[in-house]
């Protein structure tokens, strides 16, 4: 069950202070503009979010049907079936996705340490629009 692009999300206190950092540990900005309170970073095939002020602990992203080259994949499973899959398993979702809808949509589950583990589809479905 392929789960898509994977990048650590990392909570920080100065946007600026931390994109200056992990610029120079060789990440280069890849997503995000200067002024706002996000960005994503790459080195290689290592994905970093920096978020400022969004969420209160680090969590693991997983972005179903995106490929870690920032492409959508032709063929994935959907957030929905994920959710129900996950369900299936026993673990509890948070911010559940209305398994009627369509489209982007995401939903968090939290591990065995309480770290929150995000699931965020920004790209329709295969055969949806």
């Amino acid at each position: 069950m392929p789960l898509g692009a994977f990048s650590l999300s990392l909570t920080v206190k100065d946007i600026a202070a931390s994109r200056a950092f992990y610029t120079k540990l060789g990440f280069a900005p890849i997503e995000g503009a200067g002024g706002e309170d996000w960005q994503m970073m790459r080195n290689g095939d290592c994905t970093l979010g920096l978020f400022q002020g969004m969420f209160e602990r680090n969590m693991l992203t997983f972005n179903p049907g995106w490929a870690s080259e920032e492409t959508a994949l032709e063929e994935f499973e959907d957030i929905r079936v994920l959710q129900a899959r996950f369900e299936a398993e026993g673990l509890e979702i948070q911010n559940r996705v209305d398994p009627g809808s369509s489209g982007p949509a995401s939903l968090t589950v939290i591990d065995p340490d309480g770290n929150p583990v995000f699931f965020d589809q920004h790209v329709p479905a295969p055969g949806t629009s």
